[in-house]
């Protein structure tokens, strides 16, 4: 090789850039977690705490626009129970005679059919959340539980002035009832059916996206509790029978109406009993709602 080619070929080798050095950085793969896993249960409870002010700003904007494809808009809250108690007092009070024996049938009535109607738009809203919300479920990563939370709060939102109604149709009704202190009874008995409905449909919820057929039957289970839960006769009725009257009186919903009728139309306080077994069923429905929920969080978006 001449000294011209020499010098060249030094040339070209300091116009080449040099390799920039290897620089190896640890990457600790124990910190790392996978898209959607689940993740412990204290850390889920603190993620759903994390978005209480989303669950309650959704919950207040479906109360809103919940009916405005109506005419009559947010009046149908009202007007449903109402035509509902109308029917039943037609055809049980006035053609079945259900109504002897009952003292103020009306206010009984009202009582039962407002407060049974919130338990099942509660039920059947917070078992259907999965199904009906699949789509945001597989695009976003969010703690699931947060669905019929806020369903349950939109609920209990719109069940607000339903029960105001209901105390309203009480008061201006003969016989009209006089207003005492335990009326302030129906608070707890409401955020205690509150806490019994969010169980429930979290219980239901994770059955219903795996087996879609059982909404059917749901409607006749909700239809059974309705006959066992003396929303529109007597509760003695079935005194004749042990295994009705057992099933009765551990029925949750049967409770509510229970202490909200006697503390709204008898003007008695409510024994322990009722409160021992609506109490029960409300915090024990719920931790295992929501533990058996969150067993099955990354399930969710693969149905």
């Amino acid at each position: 090789m001449s000294i011209q080619e020499k010098a060249e070929a030094a040339q070209i080798d300091a116009a080449q850039p040099e390799a920039p050095a290897t620089v190896s950085v640890p990457v600790n793969l124990a910190r790392l977690s996978k898209v959607g896993q689940r993740p412990d249960f204290l850390d889920y409870l603190v993620q759903l705490w994390d978005r209480r002010s989303f669950i309650l700003f959704d919950a207040r904007a479906r109360v809103q626009s919940g009916n405005d494809r109506h005419h009559l808009g947010a009046a149908w809250l009202v007007l449903t129970p109402v035509l509902n108690g109308l029917s039943f007092y037609l055809i049980f009070g006035v053609f079945l005679g259900t109504s002897k024996g009952i003292e103020n049938f009306i206010g009984y009535l009202i009582i039962g059919v407002f407060t049974f109607q919130m338990s099942t738009r509660s039920i059947l809203g917070g078992a259907k959340s999965l199904t009906s919300n699949t789509s945001m479920i597989r695009a976003f990563q969010f703690p699931r539980a947060s669905l019929p939370i806020s369903l349950n709060v939109r609920e209990f939102l719109s069940n607000i002035p339903v029960t105001i109604v209901m105390l309203l149709f009480i008061i201006f009704t003969a016989p009209a009832e006089e207003i005492s202190w335990r009326w302030l009874l129906i608070v707890p008995a409401i955020v205690l059916q509150f806490f019994f409905n969010l169980g429930i449909g979290m219980l239901l919820a994770p059955v219903m996206l795996k087996v879609p057929d059982l909404s059917h039957l749901l409607s006749f289970v909700i239809r059974f509790l309705m006959y066992v839960s003396a929303v529109f006769f007597a509760e003695d009725r079935f005194g004749k029978y042990p295994v009705v009257r057992t099933i009765m009186d551990f029925n949750p919903i049967y409770q509510v109406i229970k202490v909200i009728r006697d503390s709204v139309l008898y003007d008695t306080t409510p024994g322990w009993r009722a409160w021992a077994v609506l109490g029960l069923w409300a915090l024990g429905s719920c931790a295992v709602g929501l533990f058996i929920f969150w067993r099955g969080e990354e399930s969710y978006g693969r149905v």
